[in-house]
């Protein structure tokens, strides 16, 4: 864009002298000042139009360049186009005043969004003693870095615990939920002794925040999430499931999807329903992987209109090492939906290094599978 302008010049002089001389081929440096203010500031605007005034007067009145005789220079025809240069010099002037200051305004906004990714979404440990995370955002909007998507790891003296949620609605107040969400989680997490009472605690959490909201709003905001915690010596994983899409769990090249025995509803609606939250134990062998992502990616589609097949193509791919799988996964994506992801989308993975003891009896479903704990906040 910034050579747009040049490239408009030379232009103009290769067709000057393929044109008849009757034929002012000039008058299309009017519109220089204007096609610079696309890429150029105030300063450089105002230098082109002056520079286009010069030029018109040039192709106007030399003999050499043009083939027109001095005469031409005063013609009323090129001193109407001098005055319409000057007019949409000045208009492109504050134009490109109007767009540079419009940029200015989008990096500051891009600078906040990065600080608030950071403080929202801030980097998981890439490992924990002998469990392996990796994680995976992506923003349906092309100039947003954060949305209603979220997810986190926090290592405690209970294991290793890990969050991945997706707010209903989006823009700030999903962004807003999402942070209250996080913040909450983080903090309990060290606290409370098992996830129902975890989920409880956060629950309650979002039930507080969501009673300051007006009107029709205290329903609207709620959250689907996966609460999960992974005790890499007993090789045990639990999970808490509040309406939200079943985590997979690969296991030498084999995928199972956790489906919940009895999912609990999304976090603020669980006290109109009332029931305690309930856990799923899996175990957890060595070189397993868990993936908790949300409905993005499950939702995304190809130009027509088809969902992406999720599991069958984490099948397909075979055993990978989690940071490949996630980039095999977020190039897949976009190459599916063709780039337009119509939604946000986050994936968490976590992965039992080798040096946790054996890995166990090999590529057979979760062995193990017990519902209990219960508990409301």
């Amino acid at each position: 864009m910034r050579w747009l302008p040049v490239l408009y010049v030379a232009a103009v002089l290769v067709i000057e002298p393929l044109t008849p001389v009757e034929w002012p081929v000039s008058f299309l440096l009017v519109a220089l000042p204007l096609v610079a203010a696309f890429a150029h500031g105030l300063m450089a605007v105002a230098g082109i139009t002056v520079f286009s005034v010069g030029f018109e007067g040039v192709l106007a009145g030399t003999p050499c360049c043009a083939g027109r005789s001095v005469g031409y220079l005063w013609d009323r025809n090129y001193v109407a186009a001098y005055c319409c240069t000057v007019l949409v010099g000045a208009l492109a002037a504050i134009l490109a005043a109007h767009r540079t200051r419009r940029e200015r305004t989008l990096a500051t906004v891009r600078f906040v969004a990065d600080i608030a990714q950071r403080v929202l979404l801030s980097p998981i440990p890439h490992r924990v003693g002998t469990i392996e995370l990796e994680s995976l955002y992506l923003s349906a909007a092309a100039e947003a870095h954060i949305g209603g998507d979220l997810y986190e790891a926090v290592p405690t003296r209970h294991g290793v615990r890990l969050l991945i949620g997706d707010v209903r609605g989006k823009g700030l107040l999903a962004v807003e939920t999402a942070a209250a969400l996080v913040g909450a989680f983080r903090e309990a997490a060290h606290d409370e002794r098992d996830l129902p009472a975890l989920a409880g605690r956060v629950e309650t959490s979002m039930n507080r925040r969501a009673a300051q909201l007006p009107g029709s709003e205290i329903g609207e905001r709620f959250v689907t999430a996966v609460f999960a915690e992974i005790i890499g010596e007993a090789r045990v994983l639990r999970i808490v499931n509040c309406g939200h899409p079943p985590p997979l769990l690969l296991r030498s090249g084999q995928v199972w999807e956790l489906d919940a025995t009895r999912p609990a509803p999304p976090l603020n609606l669980g006290v109109l329903v009332g029931e305690p939250y309930h856990v799923d134990e899996h175990t957890f062998l060595v070189g397993d992987q868990l993936l908790l992502y949300t409905d993005g990616v499950t939702e995304a589609r190809d130009p027509g209109g088809s969902f992406y097949p999720f599991v069958e193509r984490v099948r397909s791919w075979g055993p990978l090492p989690p940071r490949e799988l996630l980039d095999r996964l977020h190039a897949d994506l976009l190459a599916y939906s063709r780039g337009r992801l119509h939604d946000d989308t986050a994936a968490l993975l976590a992965c039992l290094l080798p040096d946790a003891g054996p890995t166990g009896p090999g590529p057979v479903p979760p062995l193990r599978r017990r519902t209990g704990e219960e508990h409301r906040g």
